[in-house]
């Protein structure tokens, strides 16, 4: 019953699978709820079912294995139950007599008072503790709470900012795909604004040979600088998203933990740690058409004897 119940738990919310279910075309299951977060969060434009303006679909990572679906205009209502999960769920819950997650835990106990289980939760020093210490120890002067009350408020708050974090990376991915096709643009765009320029020269070679070398320069010089500042905007991304990366994989392997005071020891700062993450999000970005190059223009039917004062023309840019 044990391993059934593994298997029935949603990845995201962390609780038995919640009807319907969906499964996802990798074969991978999600409360259909927890689905619509990920997938809102991850498409904040794509407008609702209730809408009366038809919208288009958006896309889809699977939370499990990363695999990405480009889902419809219904969202994730326009994926399919699995109502093989939803029928082995119902006969679980008639079958066990116990609910979800309340097995016997083995309780940390104080270390003040080695016969006290930890049971209360110091709000002022913000560390789980005993009543004892409450009542005659270092915690008597400070505002407690229920244990349990504190342990579910955290979980829900590491759960709410896993569910931010993915959503935030395939945001970032997003990003990091776009500078990459940008890259692309500045070399294919300076590589023709090159061959153009050369097409001149070769025509005036006698002439304009050394002036053209002058000109190739130019267009190097500002293709270089272009494509080193996109690669650097890329390269940081791509640091961001291996550290909200790795900081997810913390945060789900802390979900994954039963004990409520060996969580609580490490909740706040993995919550604190999301929330400044998520902040450094919001990263530089490149203004709409910085890889454009057509200004690297030149008019050859000036006369000869202007040729040594050749320069690019300056083109106003159309955005």
């Amino acid at each position: 019953m044990d391993n059934l119940e593994k298997q029935l738990i949603c990845p995201i919310c962390l609780e038995m699978f919640t009807k319907p279910v969906v499964i996802l075309p990798c074969q991978h299951n999600l409360c259909r709820k927890c689905a619509n977060d990920v997938f809102q969060a991850s498409n904040p434009l794509w407008q609702s079912r209730g809408s009366t303006t038809a919208s288009s679909g958006g896309r889809f990572r699977c939370p499990s294995c990363r695999h990405e679906v480009i889902l419809d205009r219904h969202g994730v209502y326009g994926l399919q139950r699995n109502l093989l999960v939803e029928n082995i769920i119902d006969i679980y819950k008639q079958e066990s007599s116990r609910p979800i997650h309340t097995k016997l835990e083995q309780q940390l106990m104080c270390e003040e008072h080695e016969e006290e289980k930890i049971n209360i939760y110091c709000l002022t020093c913000e560390t789980p503790t005993c009543s004892m210490c409450k009542v005659f120890g270092a915690h008597k002067d400070c505002e407690v709470a229920p244990l349990q009350n504190v342990y579910q408020q955290q979980k829900t708050e590491l759960s709410d900012g896993i569910a931010v974090l993915v959503a935030g990376n395939d945001r970032i991915q997003a990003m990091i795909s776009q500078l990459e096709g940008i890259c692309k643009t500045i070399e294919d765009n300076g590589q023709r604004q090159k061959q153009h320029l050369c097409e001149k020269f070769d025509a005036l070679y006698s002439v304009l040979e050394e002036r053209k070398k002058e000109l190739l320069l130019c267009i190097t010089r500002e293709q270089d600088e272009k494509l080193g500042h996109v690669r650097a905007l890329s390269r940081q991304y791509g640091d961001y998203l291996e550290g909200a990366s790795k900081l997810v994989e913390t945060c789900i392997q802390s979900m994954e933990e039963q004990q409520m005071a060996a969580f609580l020891q490490h909740a706040k700062e993995l919550i604190k740690k999301m929330t400044d993450t998520a902040k450094a999000s919001n990263m530089e970005r490149t203004e709409p058409g910085y890889e454009n190059m057509d200004h690297f223009i030149i008019n050859t039917e000036d006369v000869s004897g202007m040729l040594r004062t050749i320069d690019f023309q300056q083109v106003k840019l159309t955005l």
